[in-house]
């Protein structure tokens, strides 16, 4: 219920049929009397409410309800409304403990959406500061190890679900989602609740790999296998062997190495560099990437038997802004982890800071929203953060294009659009002329001229 106090009974009556119609149970007053005796008997989940009940107009009789109202009940969310006038007054009641403040007139959608996100926010900190979880989340918590996973939202409960499910077993599961989703937390629960659990959990970050070095650091190899091997090197899946391998960007393995890693996860079996005896393996795979591997098998990148190989379970990672509600959990999280680091015991981020983070992008997900608030940490200097804190340290990147999109007017020429298009089409169809022609709608002829018009060289278009 939404508790409504004005003493201009047009005014409760707008909000009143306002927040009827979006859904809300509301309950509209006149007096801060009437007031404080609804908070008493029935604390409501928000409070919205005017800063002036007498013809003085100075808001102190708002600010001294907002004090009796945080007194009676502290947790209760309250939102000012105030004049362009008394904006100064209503950031005094945001520091005297108002989640947020209204200016009349108000804008109808602006006000639903910053009812929803501060009485959201007053959810989620109620839920951290009472160390309590949603019943499904509990109930998750008591079957397995989730203990580094921090949200409660529905998509990634239900990831939880199912690799509680098969955790149990050897199956191979293919993590898939954006950079910073948490890709390898999800890898580390599926180890800690599998009968592997006490062996050995081994991370290998692929895309750090070159062709030249795969053998050598996946297999291992003996002094003297190559120029520089200079002493016998264990390979990761020796390494791992008996427990758990995790393979972190798959997608980026070149066609050679897929089929060397597709031999060993068939088989079972692999060499060691500079020594013929086959050695058998006894591992449990999981493999992550922020790539669609689908697409990329129909395009020829990826390949197909490989793909099927590794992917018996598919996990997808719900993207931090389609799970909006566990960024201040995540945040809390952080700052809690930070206390202890920095050794800074009151450090705390504050509501309105929270109600900025949860609206943010964060197209870098976790990993970002974990470095933004280690940076305003450090920088700030300040136990209490607040959203311009978060603001000040914001990373701003340019905007992504739309697939398809154009740049922008002034931003090229005509001849470098068609240059970029030739070398990109180039790219796509590795080099095939007859293919990369056709696509583009010209005459071998016609392209060669134009290959030697953009100095594209014809050899790095075979």
């Amino acid at each position: 219920m939404i508790l409504i106090v004005d003493d201009d009974i047009a005014v409760r009556t707008s909000l009143s049929l306002l927040l009827k119609q979006a859904g809300y149970a509301t309950k509209a007053v006149g007096t801060p009397e009437d007031a404080l005796r609804v908070v008493r008997d029935t604390p409501p989940a928000l409070v919205l409410m005017d800063m002036n009940y007498s013809l003085a107009t100075t808001g102190q009789d708002g600010l001294r309800l907002l004090g009796q109202v945080k007194e009676v009940a502290p947790r209760v969310p309250v939102i000012l409304i105030t004049g362009w006038g008394s904006i100064s007054l209503a950031v005094e009641g945001m520091k005297a403990g108002a989640a947020e403040f209204v200016t009349k007139p108000w804008n109808n959608d602006s006000l639903l959406q910053t009812i929803r996100t501060v009485i959201s926010l007053a959810e989620a900190h109620t839920t951290h500061a009472e160390d309590e979880v949603s019943p499904t989340r509990r109930q998750l918590d008591r079957q397995y190890n989730f203990r580094n996973i921090v949200g409660q939202d529905a998509q990634l409960l239900q990831v939880l679900r199912s690799v509680g499910q098969v955790a149990a077993t050897d199956a191979s599961v293919l993590i898939e989602g954006e950079s910073g989703t948490g890709k390898e937390l999800i890898a580390e629960a599926i180890h800690l609740n599998s009968q592997r659990r006490n062996k050995p959990f081994v991370k290998v970050n692929l895309g750090g790999i070159s062709a030249s070095l795969f053998e050598s650091e996946m297999f291992g190899h003996r002094r003297g296998a190559f120029t520089d091997a200079k002493a016998d090197r264990q390979g990761r899946f020796e390494l791992a062997n008996g427990g758990t391998i995790f393979l972190d960007e798959i997608g980026e393995l070149d066609m050679g190495s897929q089929v060397k890693l597709l031999r060993v996860l068939q088989d079972r079996t692999y060499e060691v560099l500079g020594d013929s005896r086959s050695r058998s393996l006894d591992i449990r795979v999981i493999c992550a990437t922020n790539r669609d591997l689908a697409q990329e098998v129909r395009e020829g990148r990826f390949r197909e038997d490989l793909f099927y190989r590794i992917n018996l379970i598919t996990v997808r990672l719900p993207a931090l802004r389609e799970r909006p509600d566990d960024i201040p959990l995540l945040a809390q999280h952080f700052v809690q982890n930070l206390r202890t680091s920095y050794l800074r015991p009151a450090l705390k981020v504050n509501t309105r800071a929270l109600h900025w983070l949860r609206e943010q992008a964060l197209p870098g997900n976790i990993r970002e929203l974990k470095n933004l608030v280690e940076r305003a940490v450090l920088v700030s200097g300040k136990d209490e953060l607040g959203p311009e804190d978060f603001q000040a340290q914001t990373q701003r990147l340019p905007a992504k294009a739309e697939p398809g999109a154009l740049p922008e007017v002034g931003m090229m020429t005509l001849d470098e659009l068609e240059a970029q298009m030739i070398r990109k089409t180039v790219d796509f169809y590795a080099g095939n002329l007859s293919r990369v022609a056709k696509a583009l709608g010209l005459s071998r002829g016609a392209l060669y001229r134009r290959l030697e018009k953009f100095n594209i060289p014809f050899d790095a278009a075979q």
